[in-house]
């Protein structure tokens, strides 16, 4: 009797997330698992690291989500048309955080009837990295899959803890970043809303192999202390969003 690969789609705001936030998670599901990526922007707000002055940016950027994409094992790609709205000043028309939610949540819940998943992994809605976009993709994901109830629907989660530090020692490799510029109240997931903590270390040589293909983008773990990286990238932690998690701390997501 053959067994039927799991169906996990991972729903994303910009080219990269994929690979510094949920790429371990990617990389661990694809033994039995068929992964979709559904990318809301190609990121054209973001940096241009190495690139010429007049590089178009934004097919930079498609080009290493799809390279990354290819060593994580994803199966398959969907670029959705939203701008990347950057993390500050207020975002221009057609930006992910512009769009009125329900135009966002139209587009996913198309996504999501095409994949028909049994499982999706999204970005935090609530306490996440202070980037509005992933807010939004959290938010419309979560939205757009109220109508299965039986689909799991997890957000990638930063412990509160882990990202102050992560806060305090970006403020001494990169004092210019704008990450820093966020208000930070409330970032992060507190340690009891987390519900499920991966293993990934297994992984981990396949990820970091996936973020050196985002060269033109900074890796959030670049120039962290080893044991500061070794907390991202070994482990994964992740909050069950639908249905409601009653059950003890999960260690595995199939």
């Amino acid at each position: 009797m053959t067994t039927q690969p799991v169906r996990l789609l991972v729903t994303v705001a910009h080219p990269d997330d994929e690979t510094f936030g949920t790429g371990s998670v990617i990389a661990a599901a694809v033994a039995g698992s068929h992964v979709t990526v559904c990318c809301a922007t190609r990121g054209q707000a973001g940096e241009a690291t190495g690139q010429p002055p007049d590089v178009d940016l934004a097919t930079v950027r498609e080009g290493e989500l799809r390279a990354a994409g290819e060593v994580l094992g994803v199966s398959r790609i969907i670029l959705l048309d939203f701008l990347d709205s950057g993390m500050i000043d207020n975002p221009a028309r057609g930006s992910l955080a512009a769009a009125p939610l329900p135009d966002v949540v139209a587009a996913l819940r198309g996504v999501v009837a095409d994949v028909d998943p049994h499982l999706v992994v999204t970005m935090d809605p609530e306490h996440g990295d202070g980037h509005r976009d992933h807010a939004v993709i959290g938010r419309a994901t979560l939205e757009a899959c109220r109508d299965r109830p039986d689909t799991r629907v997890y957000a990638w989660a930063i412990d509160r803890a882990l990202l102050g530090r992560w806060f305090a020692e970006l403020s001494r490799v990169r004092p210019s970043s704008g990450h820093l510029d966020l208000d930070k109240s409330g970032l992060g997931r507190p340690t009891d809303q987390i519900t499920t903590i991966l293993d990934v270390s297994h992984v981990r040589h396949i990820r970091e192999t996936a973020i050196a293909l985002h060269a033109s983008q900074t890796s959030p773990y670049e120039g962290m202390p080893a044991d500061l990286r070794d907390q991202f990238l070994l482990t994964d932690r992740l909050v069950k969003l639908q249905p409601a998690h009653t059950g003890e701390l999960e260690r595995s997501l199939f």
